[in-house]
């Protein structure tokens, strides 16, 4: 059987499950759930009746290696034996043990500067020496031997190494030895690498150190070897950039030493500063206007290119999203064509409207909203959208080598005003150009997401609700009319082949006498009108064919 990888198909990143590509429509449990099997069976099957198909679930570094040196998976293995049971695949995350945190001397802390010279002990572990390095390395590779040796049905697909790393409380180490190489020249891979690629990285980076080429050029014509405040100034953008520079290196080690014993895909996730998202969320898990406040060294946007470059072996750098603005996001995760995975997000129907775009024009692996296991199905947002792409996974994952051929969107409710917070979009195709707008109602339009596939020159699918495609034909000079030839509500028959059948001829009222074709909403709003036009969505999926005269 092959092992879980990723490829590149026509220059979009695939996840290969058995062999095939794989689409996760995850859901990342509450940190301490999988730490028993016995909760477990509480809520598989809840989880089973959202749609999901992928448990994000985490393995405490403490439950698999209480006491150095002894390990233990028995836990670990019930786990993953009754997910493969329910027909899930797994996506482990990793954590720090109790008798690493409770011998300082051996394992030392970061230290935070406190005013006016004080330094305060941090909860963190330090990345700048080998004794913690060595016992992460070697947990991490044992679970990987673990995983390749018990694990022959590929239940796990990938694992996550560490969770959100970084410092919080301060923007760089203060400890005897990081100050010490803070105080030091900077590592010329890591000037080369800026000077060498400086064009070519994110703006956030290249915006916080604007003179640096300058800066350094002087600096070796000078016949010096730069220190870290000589090369980017005094500030915490460049504490920020050395935490980040040894952080990468930190998990590239570890990473190594288990992709080293089981290849398959490993990866990190980031906790994301607050953002200019319309709808910000503060809380203890996101947010943060500067580094420390956000945990510094952490391959936020503005030091993505550091992760990219000095932890090579991560197949991807993964952004938690739950304050930042979400498409900003995608696209700054999607830098140099890396893959994207989203593994935390917002878990109620404002992130659920989200991944639609995610995964239609981002092409991204997979999405999964945080602490799902704590919600009843039948409450849960994302089981209307998870059960709908899953539905239509067939055609997404056909669609993904040519992203050309497939958008993904949403619309947001109204502002209290009538603003709208998402305006209307359009998408080339070969043949047409669809005009993306929400689906018309006679009274107040609401929410909307969906995804576009382009099925032949002249058919798409359709998949969501609350919105409405027009089309306008590519072809040159003038033509009287473009308009819609058959409207097909569709239901699936066979989601793993993608068959599906027809429900409904939609026509009439109902497409405009043929000018557009609407998704509408489940329950849409007919306002002062007597005349019931526009029907209630059902099955939420339809395929449409267009013509031009």
């Amino acid at each position: 059987m092959d092992f879980p990888s990723l490829r590149k198909t026509n220059g979009t990143w695939e996840l290969f499950v058995d062999g095939k590509p794989y689409l996760i429509l995850g859901a990342e449990l509450h940190n301490s759930s999988m730490s028993s099997s016995r909760y477990m069976d509480e809520v598989w099957q809840n989880i089973k009746d959202m749609g999901v198909n992928t448990i994000l679930g985490s393995v405490s570094w403490e439950d698999i290696e209480p006491e150095e040196g002894c390990f233990d998976f028995g836990e670990l293995h019930l786990v993953l034996s009754n997910a493969r049971s329910y027909g899930f695949r797994v996506i482990l995350i990793c954590y720090t043990p109790t008798w690493v945190k409770r011998n300082p001397q051996r394992f030392p802390r970061m230290q935070l500067r406190k005013p006016p010279i004080r330094l305060e002990t941090s909860n963190v572990i330090s990345i700048f020496h080998e004794e913690c390095i060595k016992a992460d390395s070697q947990a991490f590779s044992r679970l990987m031997l673990h995983l390749r040796e018990m694990d022959t049905q590929r239940t796990v697909i990938m694992v996550q190494v560490e969770n959100e790393v970084g410092l919080l409380g301060d923007s760089r180490d203060g400890s005897v030895f990081a100050e010490e190489l803070f105080r030091g020249p900077v590592p010329q891979e890591l000037t080369n690498f800026l000077e060498s690629d400086f064009d070519v990285l994110l703006p956030e980076l290249t915006r916080n150190f604007p003179d640096f080429p300058k800066t350094v050029k002087h600096i070796r014509a000078a016949g010096k070897v730069g220190t870290w405040t000589e090369c980017f100034g005094e500030n915490i953008h460049t504490d920020e950039l050395f935490m980040a520079y040894y952080y990468a290196l930190y998990v590239e080690k570890v990473a190594m030493a288990g992709k080293q014993i089981y290849n398959i895909p490993i990866f990190t996730n980031v906790w994301q500063p607050k953002g200019d998202d319309t709808n910000p969320l503060d809380n203890v898990a996101a947010g943060g206007d500067r580094p420390g406040n956000y945990p510094s060294g952490g391959a936020v946007s503005t030091v993505l290119d550091i992760w990219n470059r000095f932890a090579p072996t991560l197949a991807f750098i993964s952004p938690d999203i739950y304050s930042t603005n979400y498409s900003k996001t995608c696209a700054a995760y999607s830098h140099k064509g890396q893959a994207l995975f989203i593994p935390e997000q917002r878990r109620d129907e404002y992130g659920a409207r989200r991944v639609w775009e995610a995964l239609g024009s981002y092409q991204a692996l997979g999405v999964s909203p945080f602490g799902i296991d704590s919600i009843k199905a039948s409450e849960c947002a994302f089981t209307r959208h998870y059960k709908i792409l899953g539905a239509i996974r067939h055609h997404i994952l056909g669609a993904r080598p040519k992203p050309e051929s497939f958008i993904g969107f949403y619309f947001d409710e109204l502002g209290p005003n009538g603003n709208d917070p998402t305006p209307p979009l359009t998408k080339q195709f070969g043949s047409f150009t669809l005009s993306i707008s929400r689906a018309f109602v006679l009274g107040t339009p609401g929410p909307g997401f969906g995804m576009i596939i382009e099925l032949d020159n002249d058919r798409f699918m359709l998949a969501g609700m609350g919105f409405k495609v027009e089309f306008a034909s590519n072809e040159p000079g003038p033509l009287a009319y473009t308009g819609i030839l058959r409207f097909e509500e569709k239901s699936v028959v066979d989601s793993e082949v993608g068959l599906l059948r027809t429900d409904r001829i939609l026509n009439g009222d109902e497409t405009r006498s043929g000018q557009w074709a609407n998704m509408p909403n489940e329950d849409p709003d007919y306002g002062t009108a007597f005349i019931p036009i526009t029907v209630p969505a059902r099955t939420m999926i339809a395929e449409v064919q267009v013509y031009s005269i």
